[in-house]
This record gives C-alpha cells, structure tokens and sequence, in this order.
C-alpha cells in the first residue's frame, strides 16, 4: 500500500473511532509502520475526527521527525510497543469510556484484565495487561510496557486509556474496538456472577485459531483472560 493510501488509512479510521464516540476532543492517536521502518503518526493535540492526511507527522526508523506536524507526546508508548512485538504494524491509543472505566477497578488483576467474556474478546485481545497510571507523555510508561516482554497486544494504561497493537491498522481498530465492548460487557454484567468461557472452551479458540496467551508457560493459568 502506497503512503498516500495508508495516510488515508489512518485519517477514515480515526474519524470512524471519534464520531462513534470512541475518543472524545483531541485524545487519542494512531500510528502506523511503513516499510521504510519510519512511522507515520496523528499529530499532537489533534482530534481523530478531523485528520489531515498531508499533516500527520512522518518520523524515521529512529522517531525523528521528518515531516508534517509535531507527533502526539504519546510517541514513547507507541514506541514500545513497536520494539517489543515486532510483527505489528499499528498501534491505537484510546480514551475510550468503559476502558478507562474498568482501568479504574481495585479488582482488576494486572495480568488478566479482562476474564474471557466472548470468544471474539479472546480471539481480537488476547489477554489484556493492566499497567500503573503515569501522566500523559510520561517517558516511563514505554518502560511499562517494555516490561511486559511483549506479551500483551492489548493494554490497559490505568486512569487513561487502552493501547493495542495489531499487524496492520485495520486489525488494531478492530481489537481496541472490541476492547472497549468487553469491558462494557464486563461493567454490566459486573456482580451478577456471569458465566464466562470454561477454560476447555478457551483452549478450544486457542487451538483452532493458533493464539497464544501470555500466560501460557508461566505461573499464571493459561485460561484465566
């Protein structure tokens, strides 16, 4: 896909996400690799809703900026994404409400955000990592995530917002997108003792659609997001 095709890409998409009420003003941003190993990136201070293609920032493989406008301040978590999950191609920062919601719970088990709700929140999300809160633009949570190994695609910032990477922008979207209808789900249903996915269930979408879960191979149980 040519980089004009693909600034329009992020443009459609990002006005998809706003008019549905996904992020609201000028939160969120999006970025994107291209095969040149620069990005591109939705500007600082700028609404998805209203995106100018020739005006999102070009930076090179080293997030130099290159061309257009300053990128959003929330370049070092894109960054770390990108560094630590190698095969993605795209990474979605938003302000979503039921995901900032859920971020926000005392029970939420950092590495299991989510329980299996739906076998679509399984297959998009994966497990969903919960990381401290850090102040917008804070350099320290690209350590955050780094300190995830690369095991989470989707991510809760707490008292912020998910990020999800994705292996290209559409696949991005669509998971940050069933992202926040999970957690939804999980906000309604919410001390009602709903039943989730058995894990035989859950290993059944593993199998069949070749997933892998983070906690599979370490101390946590392998079923528990």
């Amino acid at each position: 896909m040519t980089e004009a095709r693909l600034r329009d890409q992020i443009c459609r998409l990002g006005r998809s996400l706003f008019e549905r009420g996904l992020t609201p003003g000028s939160s969120g941003n999006i970025s994107l690799r291209c095969d040149d190993g620069g990005f591109l990136v939705t500007p600082t201070n700028a609404s998805l809703g209203f995106l100018d293609p020739a005006l999102l920032s070009r930076l090179d493989a080293d997030g130099r900026l290159l061309s257009g406008a300053p990128p959003t301040k929330e370049v070092p978590l894109h960054g770390a994404l990108y560094e630590t999950r190698g095969a993605s191609r795209a990474v979605v920062h938003l302000h979503s409400t039921h995901a900032v919601a859920l971020s926000m719970l005392p029970e939420i088990d950092p590495g299991a955000a989510l329980p299996p709700l739906t076998a679509y929140s399984v297959m998009k999300c994966g497990c969903v990592a919960l990381v401290p809160y850090y102040r917008p633009g804070d350099p320290a949570v690209a350590d955050a995530i780094k300190g995830l190994a690369g095991k989470y695609s989707s991510v809760l910032l707490a008292n912020h917002g998910p990020v999800v990477a994705g292996d290209s922008l559409e696949a991005a979207v669509f998971a940050i997108e069933e992202l926040e209808e999970s957690a939804k789900l999980y906000l309604l249903l919410r001390g009602l003792n709903p039943r989730y996915l058995t894990p035989a269930q859950v290993n059944d979408l593993v199998a069949t659609f070749g997933l892998t879960l983070p906690e599979q191979g370490d101390e946590h149980d392998a079923t528990s997001c």
